[in-house]
């Protein structure tokens, strides 16, 4: 039957060019963005999983900047304990010299000045962006990696420990003692003015009181150390003022830096009743080692070399002290040198990463342009025979005239 009203061959042409300017749209527009999956439309789990790792890739781009200025910080104080190690060793020598009848004892010992004030300008210059790692003991952390479970993002980081290398002289004063108050430290060992050491076996508990003895300053560190891992905390100036006592500032700011630890059965608790007085309580079945130091504003590990003087004579005792400080330096050294290595290994594990993951994102969303090339000249002729064939169902109509004729 032939009807005017109703022409179900256009219909048919129609419905055809219609799918296919929606495909050739389709691969207009990879090629114009250069990608298959585009928005939420095209592929709403692709996008999503691309979108999650693009994310992941600008997070690893912060992670190989903040690695870059740890390697160059790092690779300043190792260049700076090597410099130092070098002038100990001249140090030595002299010294050496020294323990000789007939030499003239006040040029070495003015040899030894100018070794000495050399160090303290090796020290005091050794910084990158503003960080000196040599002057003190404060531990860093720089940001190395991002680690994905699922949805869930941990940061991890490479830590560093500073040593003060500085010749600067200073008087120890008591800051560690068993509390006066509350729990009891039996275990407490006082092994010098500012450091202390103790034991806390599984299951027990200990405390410490933290009061020093001398004024506070701003500058001034203390340091606590469990087993391998250590926090410290830095009197400010601001520390100095205001109704709550230094003591217990200090005290607090260490209880926060061991409690982020998250050292597994250890608790560590403070009263504000008991001012200063930290207790651990080892709540695992193994024993820790708690020890602590305390490090006044510009102290160093090297100020023993304000103490010798050849002038008179030279003894067993300023060689030894000298052999202590070598060591001292090297282990600074060696500790930067392998930081640094790690660093460095992990800054090119960052980037061939990084790399990996920009590749799997393309695989995912880029257009296979050789493919969409191919499609569209298909699709232009496609359109071009739509068109035709619509053409003529259009026409169709027309015959039905002539039987009116």
């Amino acid at each position: 039957m032939s009807s005017i009203l109703t022409n179900n061959g256009a219909m048919v042409a129609l419905q055809t060019l219609k799918t296919i300017n929606k495909s050739l749209g389709q691969v207009q527009n990879e090629i114009s963005t250069g990608k298959s999956v585009a928005t939420a439309k095209d592929n709403a789990a692709v996008w999503a999983i691309s979108k999650v790792m693009e994310s992941d890739v600008k997070g690893f781009k912060g992670i190989a900047d903040s690695l870059a200025l740890g390697s160059k910080t790092v690779s300043v104080a190792r260049q700076a304990a090597e410099a130092v190690t070098d002038l100990l060793i001249e140090i030595k020598g002299k010294v050496v010299a020294a323990q000789e009848e007939n030499v003239d004892r006040a040029k070495i010992q003015a040899d030894i000045a100018v070794l000495r004030d050399q160090i303290g300008s090796v020290v005091g210059a050794a910084q990158f962006n503003g960080l000196n790692l040599v002057n003190n003991t404060t531990q860093r952390e720089i940001l190395s990696s991002l680690d994905r479970s699922g949805s869930t993002v941990q940061a991890s980081r490479i830590t560093v420990d500073g040593v003060n290398l500085s010749t600067a002289n200073y008087a120890p004063r008591s800051v560690f003692a068993a509390p006066t108050t509350g729990p009891t430290s039996a275990a407490l060992v006082s092994t010098g003015g500012d450091t202390f050491a103790m034991s806390l076996s599984g299951g027990g508990s200990d405390s410490i009181s933290i009061s020093s003895t001398g004024a506070w300053a701003a500058g001034d560190s203390v340091t606590l150390r469990l087993g391998e891992r250590s926090v410290s905390y830095t009197v400010q100036a601001s520390d100095l003022t205001g109704s709550s006592s230094t003591n217990d500032i200090v005290a607090v700011g260490l209880k926060n830096a061991l409690d982020a630890l998250g050292i597994a059965g250890l608790t560590v608790g403070y009263d504000s009743a008991n001012p200063g007085v930290l207790t651990f309580n080892n709540g695992g079945t193994r024993d820790l080692t708690v020890s602590g130091q305390f490090g006044s504003a510009g102290s160093g590990s090297l100020s023993a070399l304000q103490g010798i003087n050849v002038t008179t004579s030279a003894t067993g005792a300023d060689l030894a002290s000298v052999e202590a400080m070598i060591q001292t330096a090297v282990q600074a050294a060696a500790s930067f040198g392998s930081v640094q290595k790690q660093i460095d290994i992990q800054s090119e594990f960052v980037g061939k990463l990084t790399d990996a993951m920009k590749s799997g994102i393309g695989a995912m969303v880029d257009a296979n342009m050789e493919e969409a090339s191919a499609r569209l000249q298909a699709l232009q002729v496609q359109q071009q025979l739509a068109t035709q064939s619509l053409s003529i169902a259009n026409q169709a109509p027309q015959s039905i005239l002539s039987l009116f004729r």
